[in-house]
């Protein structure tokens, strides 16, 4: 299933185009990247032996701004997984209308049986390759799964030596002291937290009487479940790569971060809190009112979705629920919050980064939050709006609204030459 990803992006460009009466000069067009770049990362290990990982980067489109996405290390990293997360970045921007395109990056490898130094000379080697098709202006990397701030950093600080002169935009998601911004750490996760609200309100749920389970306790499902819980949800189920755990009474939310915090990985394994060891299936199957699947794709699938009991979906991950999935979940009546708009937090406070890091003037943290959750809570109206008035769930919504402003701009721009 892993590397059908991109059938599942064709399959929604094709219902949004179909549904939009999209001409097909356009549609063609958007089925295809731009570009696809497949390097040769060679490294030093720490023991003198050289271990050659394979890196990609896939600009899918630069016809609203320069490329936007992510840089992950995991041993699943592949062509088709990159390109599909490109599109999903192309689409991202362009449902929040923010001005940039879509990319992504990544690496197949082991972090956690990498030390620092060789995931250091990994990162660096891996940006000497791709540089000739990265800048501030063509494609603007950002952190992902497994990699962070400091990677940020290492990829920054490549480009300066090779440049002669410190360039701050060339990432975002650096830390705070390098040009970073304040609050983007915690945005994507901010970002699921506002969707969720936002979807209560529209469907007069009491977020005190809301029960949430979280997939994932990595950056954006730990901020989610913390946002959620201080504002009231009782989180009665979370999981990690390395276990599941669950308490009808609610979790504590916070003991359950300081834990993470200073455990091997920073991973739930060996938490000994208030809560019984569930497995991830059993996670994704339990009787709360909001799921947020914020792990990676494909967790959702024909097999368990006719078992998922929640009554709300809000995709903290890119591609959590397969088109067979969605489906079986939209005929059941759950209202299913698209990857694309849940989790756009991120992007939207990548996109203030970039802009304060040209301007070289930097906001305060309740300026980026107040500008998160202005430019979300309008985009999710929007979608919400378009979604009811056409009578369509949200995800063929917002893939409408998304593609059909690529489609304008492909129609202004037209075919060089």
């Amino acid at each position: 299933m892993k590397n059908n990803l991109f059938s599942m992006v064709l399959k929604q460009i094709d219902i949004a185009a179909k549904k939009l009466n999209l001409d097909e000069n356009i549609h063609v067009l958007l089925k295809h990247p731009e570009r696809e770049l497949i390097v040769a990362v060679p490294v030093e290990m720490d023991d003198g032996h050289t271990e050659v990982f394979t890196g990609y980067r896939v600009q899918y489109s630069s016809i609203r701004g320069p490329c936007k996405g992510g840089i992950r290390y995991h041993p699943d990293v592949s062509l088709d997984e990159v390109k599909s997360l490109a599109a999903w970045m192309t689409w991202k921007c362009a449902v929040v209308n923010i001005p940039y395109g879509g990319a992504k990056g990544g690496i197949k490898c082991d972090p956690f049986k990498m030390s620092k130094n060789e995931i250091q000379r990994m990162t660096r080697r891996y940006t000497v390759m791709i540089l000739p098709i990265i800048g501030p202006r063509r494609d603007i990397p950002a952190p992902d799964v497994n990699t962070d701030a400091e990677t940020m950093g290492w990829i920054m600080d490549t480009v300066s030596m090779f440049e002669g002169r410190t360039v701050l935009d060339i990432v975002t998601g650096k830390p705070v002291g390098l040009g970073g911004s304040l609050g983007r750490r915690e945005a994507t996760g901010r970002g699921v937290m506002i969707a969720t609200l936002e979807t209560l309100k529209k469907l007069g749920r009491d977020v005190s009487d809301t029960t949430v389970a979280v997939q994932g306790f990595g950056n954006v499902g730990s901020v989610a479940a913390n946002l959620l819980y201080s504002a009231g949800c009782k989180i009665i189920g979370i999981s990690d790569v390395s276990g599941a755990f669950c308490n009808p009474k609610g979790l504590g939310i916070p003991d359950m971060l300081k834990y993470v915090a200073t455990s091997k990985n920073r991973l739930l394994e060996g938490y000994q809190g208030e809560a019984d060891d569930i497995s991830n299936e059993e996670l994704l199957q339990m009787d709360v009112d909001v799921l947020i699947p914020s792990a990676l794709e494909n967790q959702i699938t024909k097999e368990n979705a006719s078992k998922v009991k929640a009554k709300i979906i809000v995709e903290g991950a890119n591609g959590p629920t397969t088109p067979e999935a969605d489906k079986i979940l939209g005929d059941r009546g759950i209202v299913i919050v698209p990857d694309i708009l849940a989790n756009a937090g991120g992007v939207i406070v990548s996109y203030f980064e970039w802009v304060q890091d040209i301007q070289a003037f930097f906001w305060d943290v309740d300026e980026v939050n107040k500008n998160l959750n202005r430019i979300l809570c309008k985009s999710f109206e929007e979608v919400w709006s378009f979604s009811k008035e056409k009578k369509i769930d949200m995800r063929t919504g917002a893939y409408m609204l998304a593609i059909e402003r690529v489609a304008e701009a492909h129609k202004q721009r037209g075919i060089f030459p």
